[in-house]
């Protein structure tokens, strides 16, 4: 239960000690897989605490990034208090400051919170689905001669976040400052260029499982040009692991069949996104 004193505010700055101890309870905390952490949200807009007794008890951070969708980045509260009861308090308290027609989405990687947002009106949009590929499954795939692979610099990304756009649309696009903060994690960010530009890029990132392919995407007039498969082959033969993984949506079709083209297999592991429209 909450106390009748327990009110929803905004966070502070002087909040960051107190979030850090409220993430620490891994058990009743929901993340987003965000190129940020909880911490570095602090300041943007939509993020909320839950007070009692003058201490931090819970916090919910669902800034809007990209534009009109609002990503619930955080979700976390103390283990004595009642996690629906909780989620209802603060989520009143966010949804009133997400703009009309922008839509709040979460991927679920827990149980217990995926049961919280469909009691709030959230619906299951899609399946994201996990694929793993090994240095065994990897076929040989000689790049095309129309186009060259080379390191991500700054000034690229304008153009990869265009490209990014057009591939992925409003929904799952990411920005130009999010693919910057995902380049500054990376193990490993080239992109494909011919005569006209960069026509599609790569991010993988490095796990203790191997590495990770968090972001591929080829321009759509170069799609079925062999640039998507010519970057995954170039990063899983330089980056010196032997396990590669990838998340896709389960209906993106075309995604699918160049992930099992290049070698990946689905794990069965899949997590579901659920969106909530304010208007």
């Amino acid at each position: 239960m909450i106390s009748l004193s327990a009110q929803p505010r905004r966070i502070a700055a002087e909040d960051r000690y107190q979030i850090s101890n409220l993430i620490f309870y891994d058990a009743n905390v929901h993340r987003h897989l965000d190129w940020r952490s909880p911490l570095e949200w602090i300041g943007a807009p939509n993020y909320w605490a839950l007070e009692e007794y003058g201490r931090l008890v819970a916090a919910l951070a669902c800034p809007e990034d990209p534009p009109q969708v609002a990503w619930i980045r955080l979700f976390a509260y103390q283990p004595h208090l009642s996690a629906r009861d909780t989620w209802r308090s603060i989520w009143e308290a966010a949804r009133s400051e997400i703009n009309p027609q922008t839509y709040a989405a979460s991927i679920v990687t827990k149980q217990w919170f995926q049961n919280l947002l469909l009691s709030s009106g959230f619906e299951v949009k899609q399946n994201v689905v996990l694929l793993e590929l090994t240095l065994d499954t990897l076929p040989h795939v000689s790049a095309p001669q129309d186009f060259r692979i080379r390191s991500m610099r700054d000034d690229d990304l304008s153009a990869i976040a265009g490209i990014d756009f057009e591939s992925f649309g409003a929904f799952w696009h990411n920005t130009a400052d999010a693919l910057q903060r995902a380049r500054s994690f990376a193990l490993s960010a080239t992109v494909a260029e011919n005569d006209s530009g960069v026509i599609g890029y790569q991010i993988s990132t490095g796990n203790p499982r191997g590495a990770h392919l968090a972001r591929l995407a080829v321009k759509p007039e170069a799609q079925g040009g062999g640039v998507g498969g010519a970057l995954v082959n170039d990063v899983v033969r330089r980056a010196g692991v032997r396990r590669f993984s990838v998340n896709t949506q389960q209906d993106n079709a075309a995604s699918l069949a160049l992930y099992k083209k290049i070698g990946f297999i689905r794990t069965g592991e899949h997590y579901p996104v659920l969106v909530y429209q304010t208007a």
